[in-house]
């Protein structure tokens, strides 16, 4: 999960100034911020924690948090004063499933929760099977399934893989869940470790927050999270959100979790008046 928040901080401030360069600096910035994805993964972990209702979270949720890039679909069924499913088959079903990834020792539950945690806005056939594929990957990953298996679960779900990231066009901007799974999975199966995974990932271009955020979710599940990851991602959420964050790990990941030795939530509210400019036109996922 908080390789899911990172490749949306990272990706964060490449969404609408996207870069062909993979060595870009530091993967984190100053312009590094949380976005729709975030606060939705942390909805998630939230609901899975308290035996919560998904639709009535994200709800709560989206209303706590303006300004952080919600997708107009998303957006217009918050203003109606609750969440129903849509028919989307956004990638916003893909960006706020990890916490799912975590939480079940077998791949039938993994797979029957990512449904539920889609289907209440995410109902399109299309919308649940991007949540599924997502989830599963971690599911294999975190199980030690090699990177050629996890390719074949995934492709079994009905995607074609076979493409390498070099035949994405670069910088399109496709925030559907069957163009976004595969250009993941080809960044997956294209390179080593986490990090050159998510400067690849920016470098592809299109959505970058969210696409970032799903190649974390599953680069976590595979490789871990490298050193100084944490604590990038504490000191840019706020008190409560991080709160979430740490009693999930504890409960369903690492029991010996601590949280990184940083003043949380030191980075955050700097960047509230850039965020809301940046995300005004409603750009996030659908």
């Amino acid at each position: 999960m908080i390789g899911a928040i990172a490749g949306d901080l990272i990706g964060s401030e490449y969404e609408f100034n996207n870069i062909t360069n993979e060595d870009f600096g530091p993967l984190f910035s100053k312009k590094s911020v949380y976005t729709d994805d975030t606060v939705l993964t942390i909805a998630t972990a939230d609901v899975i924690l308290n035996n919560g209702s998904y639709a009535v979270e994200f709800y709560k949720y989206a209303r706590s948090h303006p300004n952080r890039g919600w997708g107009g679909g998303f957006d217009a069924m918050v203003k109606t004063g609750k969440l129903e499913p849509y028919n989307s088959y956004g990638n916003g079903a893909i960006m706020r499933v990890s916490p799912v990834g975590w939480m079940y020792p077998d791949i039938e539950s993994t797979l029957v929760e990512a449904k539920k945690s889609a289907e209440c806005t995410h109902d399109h056939r299309e919308g649940i099977k991007g949540a599924q594929a997502i989830a599963s990957a971690m599911y294999w990953g975190r199980c030690g399934s090699g990177r050629d298996d996890i390719m074949g679960h995934v492709a079994k779900l009905g995607y074609d893989l076979s493409r390498l990231p070099h035949d994405f066009r670069q910088g399109q901007f496709d925030v559907t869940c069957q163009g976004t799974i595969p250009r993941v999975m080809s960044v997956f199966a294209a390179t080593d470790d986490f990090e050159s995974g998510m400067r690849k990932m920016v470098a592809m271009g299109g959505d970058v927050d969210t696409n970032c955020c799903a190649y974390g979710a599953i680069a976590e599940a595979f490789y871990g999270l490298p050193d100084g990851i944490k604590e990038e991602v504490y000191i840019r959420l706020p008190r409560d959100m991080a709160n979430i964050v740490t009693a999930f790990y504890k409960k369903y990941i690492d029991k010996n979790f601590e949280e990184p030795n940083v003043k949380v939530g030191s980075m955050t509210a700097t960047f509230e008046d850039q965020l809301s400019s940046l995300f005004s036109m409603g750009s996030g996922t659908i």
